[in-house]
């Protein structure tokens, strides 16, 4: 892809996003009678994603629109997406079919119905769209401070009529048909801000943003029943259908009210079903299945099958409710993302398949009260994590992840197998357990064996820990590691070396379990953060004026310094070979720098900057999360799957935006042919078919078809058959071809009535399209016709040609003369150079008493001899000059 001479990733292409599933908008449940399914639709940014009820797995996500989802509908064909003015109707859930714009306002109500489709803007516009023509069937218009429409149904059996709902609480039920007004409710003095229908026909529920709930029959306009709840607006209402009379309602705090439509109580509450306001509720028809929603980025499934009114959660989708701040590849497979978001919560994201992922849950000082208390009154709630490490070598043991928290002191464990927070919190004894001082942790990481710990603090200080047990194994430096915060701490393979960065710009290398200091280097800048390739002993150094150093632990020695961020470099990672370093920053770029060449061979920019990177273990998957945004990005590695050649971009290189994945646009057929010409012309490299004129070029033939030119009496007399040829009884099933390299169909002449037995000497005497090339070069001086001709010959037919030359066997002098300016001209051209050695070779042992005899063709293989002599001392010279070097190479002492 490329756009005004900019090119996007060449390594990397956008493939999904992980841990999206939900928004402030509600969700659509859909039915397929075919399947004999329920489904349920949540919009996500720009596009949507389909969801079996069944197992909750991801089914399909919709193309992207141009902009953010503002309403989402659905029927039995068709799912309608609102963004600004425009309204798209999605087929398949993924393919756009249908485009609707006429309104002047943004669309944020949508009810399909029947052959058409409702829509309500800002404005207060109401539209009736035909939906296969696309065609405006009816236009309302409401006076916005008089009737301003916040909600919209069509009642049960009330053929043509829609109810709509206003901001200042009154009801109008329209015949749109005849468009007409037939009856207008005065409402109850509040906000309408949901209309739903009832089991029962007639009777309307209508939620209220004074929180009460209304069950209302609209024939006799008559109130049945009000509720009331103490959390504010209703967000939405649902009713059972499976014989049960209980209508829940949802609230802006998480809150689920039941109530029992009989006995008109309150019969029971779901507290904190969601960390947001619920955006939508559905009872699936006639089962005992609620399913919920809400910006808190979660899809629950509520099953109803126990004594009490509340429902026990099914299953979930749940993602970060807040943007990561870290993310980690765990284990060797490369299967499993940990990632740590700023709503403090450590979860589990795989990437085969939703079912695997799983939350770690969210840290506390006391976990005891935290499950006492709940989770939003637990007062010893720790803040989120900045940093982790983890290390799967001993996880079954003990655990396996230690974290971070943002201006917190202790650094805590986890464990991934049990799935939850675990038994130890990091603390060094030195600062008294005193909380109100002013320190945390900043950096952290695990041996490669699993058993030991290192922390960094801000203060300077390093502490080594035991993860089994917790103990306090002992600090590095007499007093302090560092004279300021540290920034980054790195533990090698072997358990030899740790290594620590300080913002006091120095970088210590210190015996691992001694804790002796080895050595001490001087920072070009302050370091920001440290990432350690065990496996090649390549430390990555990021420094504050958005450099990057890479040191060698072996050497103890910078190697490789990049630099062309124009921003705070956020996260690094290598490739499992430690080949490439890849760096995000500020600046929206992702850059992948290639560490044998020291040069920059890829870059594109993304709109949101890259907060935290992450490359598969097993190199198949780059990583990466984003300012704002609650998911995770994977790209896929291009250059497992074709040929990717990768040059050094210059300084002076502009990226051009690549869009997140799951959020792409699709291309034009036109933009697709371009893309793929780019890649194909970057991927392949033809080469010419003489490298320079002044070298010698071999002929790419295989050796069968020269090198056996000077034996072919040898060959034959050994081929010659014992036994003659039987002659077939029948006809033959294959068509005969003629003899030859390429195969051609010998085609029957035409059948002659008499054939003549006398035998026509002028057959002898017909001159094969070798020789009539050869005779034609001979006066325009071009003897590329004639070789293309040779080359296309196997070796017995070579043979009979050159044995044609002679004059006794139908030839004469001049074709002689011609086939050694042919040679002459090989040889001038340093083209062929070994078919030229092979045919001129066959040529003197055919002709040679011929050139004695005759004058002329000694004089011209006197000048053919003299340019064989030239070139090939000119091919000898340069060939010992390479041997010489190459002996030197491998014996003198470098």
């Amino acid at each position: 892809m490329s756009v005004g001479g900019k090119k996007a990733s060449v390594i990397f292409s956008g493939f999904r996003a992980l841990g999206l599933y939900s928004n402030h908008l509600p969700h659509v449940v859909r039915y397929h009678k075919k399947h004999r399914e329920f489904y349920v639709v949540t919009a996500v940014g720009k596009c949507f994603h389909t969801y079996n009820v069944k197992k909750l797995g991801i089914v399909a996500v919709s193309n992207a629109l141009p902009e953010d989802i503002s309403c989402l509908a659905a029927d039995r064909m068709l799912v309608y997406a609102a963004h600004g003015k425009t309204i798209v109707a999605f087929a398949r859930n993924k393919e756009v079919v249908h485009i609707y714009s006429g309104h002047r306002g943004d669309v944020h109500l949508l009810l399909p119905f029947g052959d058409h489709l409702i829509s309500v803007d800002r404005e207060n516009m109401v539209i009736i769209w035909e939906v296969e023509a696309e065609e405006e069937y009816l236009q309302l218009s409401f006076n916005k401070a008089s009737f301003e429409v916040s909600a919209v149904m069509h009642p049960t059996t009330y053929l043509n009529k829609i109810l709509f709902g206003s901001s200042q609480g009154g009801l109008q039920l329209w015949n749109i048909k005849s468009n007409k007004l037939l009856y207008t409710f005065p409402g109850w003095t509040s906000a309408v801000t949901v209309l739903q229908q009832t089991p029962a026909v007639d009777v309307v529920g209508v939620g209220l943003a004074s929180g009460q709930v209304i069950i209302h029959n609209i024939k006799f306009d008559e109130t049945l029943m009000k509720f009331q709840q103490d959390w504010g607006p209703i967000t939405s209402l649902s009713f059972r259908t499976d014989g049960h009379p209980i209508m829940a309602a949802g609230s802006p705090v998480g809150h689920i009210g039941l109530w029992d439509l009989e006995e008109k109580k309150l019969i029971g509450q779901m507290r904190d079903v969601h960390d947001t306001a619920i955006a939508g509720l559905t009872f699936l028809l006639s089962e005992p299945l609620l399913i919920t929603n809400g910006a808190d980025n979660a899809i629950r499934v509520w099953m109803f099958d126990t004594p009490g009114a509340e429902g026990r959660l099914l299953r979930c989708r749940l993602g970060h409710s807040a943007p990561p701040t870290k993310i980690l590849h765990h284990g060797h497979n490369g299967q499993t993302i940990l990632s740590a978001g700023q709503d403090g919560t450590l979860q589990s994201f795989s990437i085969v398949h939703e079912r695997l992922n799983k939350s770690l849950g969210h840290g506390s000082l006391n976990k005891k009260k935290a499950k006492k208390k709940g989770l939003k009154y637990d007062t010893a709630k720790l803040p989120a994590i900045t940093t982790f490490a983890s290390e799967c070598a001993r996880q079954s043991d003990w655990d396996g992840i230690v974290a971070c928290h943002s201006s917190l002191l202790v650094a805590t464990t986890w464990n991934y197998q049990k799935g939850s927070m675990g038994a130890y919190k990091l603390e060094p004894d030195r600062f008294n357990h005193n909380r109100a001082l002013n320190v945390h942790a900043t950096a952290v990481d695990i041996s490669s064996c699993g058993n030991f710990v290192v922390v960094a603090v801000s203060t300077g200080h390093i502490d080594m820990y035991n993860l089994q047990s917790s103990l306090h194994r002992g600090q590095y430096g007499k007093d302090k590691a560092h004279a300021g915060p540290v920034r980054g701490v790195a533990i090698d393979g072997l358990n030899q070396l740790t290594i620590s960065a300080g913002a006091d710009r120095l970088l210590k290398i210190w015996k691992f379990k001694s804790l002796e200091l080895l050595q001490t280097q001087t920072l070009e800048a302050s370091p920001a953060a440290t990432l350690l390739h065990r496996e090649s002993g390549m430390l990555a150094i990021a420094l504050d004026d958005f450099t990057v150093n890479v040191l060698d632990i072996e050497t103890r020695r910078i190697v490789r310094k990049f630099s062309g961020h124009r921003g705070q470099i956020n996260d690094m990672t290598y490739s499992p070979d430690g080949r490439w370093l890849i760096t995000s920053s500020m600046d929206c770029t992702i850059r992948t720098w290639d560490l044998p060449s020291g040069c920059l061979v890829d870059c594109f920019l993304v709109d949101a900057a890259a907060v935290s990177l992450t490359m598969s273990p097993t190199g198949n998957f780059l990583a990466s999360s984003h300012v704002d945004s609650l998911g995770i990005f994977l790209w896929s590695n291009n250059t497992l799957c074709s040929v990717v050649s990768l040059r050094p971009l210059p300084a002076d290189y502009e990226p051009m935006v690549v869009m997140l994945p799951g959020t792409c646009p699709s291309h034009d057929d036109e933009d697709e042919e371009e893309e793929e010409m780019d890649s194909s012309e970057l991927a392949e490299y033809v080469s010419p078919a003489q490298l320079d004129q002044h070298l010698i070029t071999l002929s790419l033939l295989p050796d069968s078809r020269w090198k056996n030119l000077l034996h072919l009496d040898i060959i034959k007399k050994r081929n010659k058959p014992k036994e003659p040829p039987k002659v077939p009884k029948a006809a033959p099933f294959f068509i005969p071809t003629i003899p030859g390299l390429v195969p051609q169909f010998a085609l029957p002449g035409t059948p002659q009535e008499e054939q003549s037995k006398v035998f026509n000497l002028g057959v002898l005497a017909q001159k094969s399209p070798f020789y009539v090339h050869l005779e034609e070069a001979l006066v325009s001086n071009n003897y590329d016709g004639p070789l293309h001709l040779l080359k296309e010959m196997g070796p017995s037919a070579i043979d009979t040609e050159l044995r044609s030359l002679a004059p006794d066997m139908g030839g004469d002098v001049d074709a002689l003369m011609a086939f050694l300016r042919l040679v002459s001209s090989m040889l001038d051209s340093r083209k062929d150079f070994d078919l030229a050695q092979a045919y001129l070779a066959l040529f003197l042992k055919l002709h040679l008493r011929m050139l004695s005899a005759e004058p002329t063709l000694m004089q011209e293989a006197a000048k053919v001899s003299q340019r064989l002599e030239e070139t090939w001392s000119h091919t000898q010279t340069q060939l010992n000059q390479s041997l010489c070097l190459l002996q030197y190479m491998k014996s003198a002492l470098l």
